[in-house]
């Protein structure tokens, strides 16, 4: 029933389906591509050798990817059921005639090997984040020194599948599993799942681009994975003119044995990492310098805990290895027993290492610290990808073709940011960081301890005495005779015995006096 008789309905039996939402931004994309000439280099580049190609070429199905990872559709099947309608329009956005099939983009997927994948890395790596930034757009840290740092974090994400139980029977030909060439047995963190497999990533943190993506089976192979993180950040400052030393890398505590922190400093690079080691702690030199009363305590935003900060100095991390900063953070065990403290307890104490190769001069022990901390925002990063593009998400059941389907996401990811950025044209935020102040001073060992000595102390008079020279054995050279009764006079006091006694209160002042006649 129409209450309005001035409306009137229309149907028919000839489905008209609606033009998705996100297809105004694959045509601003390709559009972008386009004009940059990627389209081309995907043909030119990205080859892939097999049977029963047909009329389809890798640029087809790569364009295939970078739509569904703009298009944010939960499936593949879902995707293609949006798309379809559409598929002559949005295969010629990309100069293209025909739209796959969805088995036929599995198939490709399947046969992806190593040399493909490879040539689409090394044209994200050249490509994806370099196109409208500047040397002075894509942001830095200063430190207390003016010096620039490029930071850049480095951790895994990790995806967990649930595999079904399946019965075991002589009589039955032995189960296969689809996933088995991708996953297997490793940590899974706060996942469900019997199998996992690991995706290593490399942010840039003032860009917020990402600079690479390197996937591998359970827990995945984390040395040659950072090996390859370390060279995609060489390379994208290269890009930019920068030399490696400029690169600030941060790392969670899986990186902080002595070979990886050796790996990393013999790369050229900045780090900073927790450690993972905590048998240091029974060095004699640390040993040493906790013994001492804490030079720096700062409290925890979050907690409101007070905790006691110490640089260590700098310590061999082993034989024919390069030295590394310690900075030993203290504070005591939590009363609530359900928390769980990251680091070591020892005697009602918690104790956490921090390892960097930065100058105190540079960074001073309250600077690693909220340096570290800041791997924070790296998370929130990875929180907003898994809403937006959901990279971890099965595409693929080989290596290749999962690893494919991810490298489409960042660059999907970085090209939007580099709309965004080009679009507003605003001036880069800055951050200040606290007022400077001096370093706190480094441990010194007890070999090369220098010679100290004690306070300064008022005698008890001055004067002729058994075992003390009188003021008559020191001559004063005459153009010093001003100075010290200009220093003097307001600091002698006549006592009763009418001798002159200088009270503890000038003692400070008498003693810049003196240090600065001697400095003339």
């Amino acid at each position: 029933m129409i209450p309005d008789q001035c409306i009137e309905v229309q149907t028919s039996p000839i489905s008209r389906p609606s033009v998705p939402p996100w297809f105004a931004e694959v045509a601003i994309l390709a559009r972008r591509l386009a004009t940059h000439e990627l389209l081309e280099a995907f043909g030119q580049h990205v080859r892939l050798v097999r049977g029963r190609f047909g009329s389809y070429e890798p640029i087809d199905f790569l364009v295939l990817l970078l739509g569904y990872a703009i298009s944010g559709e939960r499936t593949l099947s879902d995707f293609f059921e949006r798309v379809e309608p559409f598929g002559t329009a949005f295969m010629a956005l990309f100069g293209r005639k025909c739209l796959p099939h969805r088995s036929s983009l599995s198939r490709f997927l399947a046969d992806v090997d190593g040399p493909c994948l490879q040539a689409f890395r090394t044209l994200f790596e050249q490509h994806s984040f370099v196109a409208g930034w500047t040397v002075e757009s894509i942001g830095g840290l200063w430190d207390r020194q003016a010096r620039r740092s490029i930071v850049f974090d480095v951790d895994a994400t990790r995806q967990a599948a649930r595999q079904r139980a399946l019965p075991c029977d002589a009589a039955l030909p032995p189960a296969k599993r689809r996933l088995d060439a991708i996953c297997a047995p490793g940590y899974k963190g706060r996942k469900r799942g019997e199998v996992v497999r690991t995706r290593t990533t490399t942010l840039q943190m003032h860009t917020r681009q990402w600079v690479g993506t390197y996937a591998g089976r359970g827990n995945g192979d984390y040395r040659s994975e950072l090996a390859s993180a370390l060279q995609a950040i060489t390379t994208y400052l290269t890009h930019f003119a920068l030399m490696a030393e400029v690169a600030l890398v941060r790392l969670d505590g899986q990186y902080g044995d002595a070979a990886v922190m050796a790996q990393i400093i013999l790369a050229g690079v900045h780090f900073v990492t927790r450690g993972r080691g905590y048998q240091l702690l029974e060095h004699p030199q640390i040993q040493r310098v906790l013994t001492h009363p804490s030079p720096v305590r700062v409290t925890s935003r979050n907690t409101g805990q007070v905790i006691d900060l110490f640089d260590a100095g700098w310590l061999a991390l082993g034989e024919d290895l390069p030295e590394a900063r310690v900075i030993v953070a203290r504070h005591p065990v939590p009363l609530a027993k359900k928390a769980v403290p990251v680091g070591k307890c020892v005697d009602g104490w918690v104790y956490e290492l921090f390892m960097c190769n930065l100058e105190s001069e540079r960074f001073l022990v309250e600077d690693v610290l909220d340096l570290y901390h800041g791997r924070g925002a790296f998370g929130a990063v990875l929180a907003d990808e898994d809403v937006e593009e959901n990279p971890d998400r099965w595409c693929s059941y080989t290596e290749s073709g999962q690893e494919l389907w991810q490298i489409a996401c960042q660059w999907v990811w970085n090209l939007r940011l580099t709309l965004g950025q080009t679009v507003q044209g605003g001036t880069i935020r800055e951050i200040e960081w606290s007022p400077p102040k001096e370093a706190s001073p480094f441990f010194v060992s007890a070999e090369n301890a220098p010679e100290e000595y004690g306070p300064w102390q008022c005698a008890a008079e001055f004067g002729r005495a058994t075992g003390r020279f009188g003021a008559d054995a020191f001559v004063l050279p005459r153009e010093w005779d001003a100075s010290l009764s200009g220093w003097f006079k307001p600091l002698v006091e006549r006592s009763p015995s009418r001798k002159y006694v200088y009270p503890a209160c000038y003692l400070p002042r008498l003693q810049n006096g003196l240090s600065a006649l001697l400095s003339t």
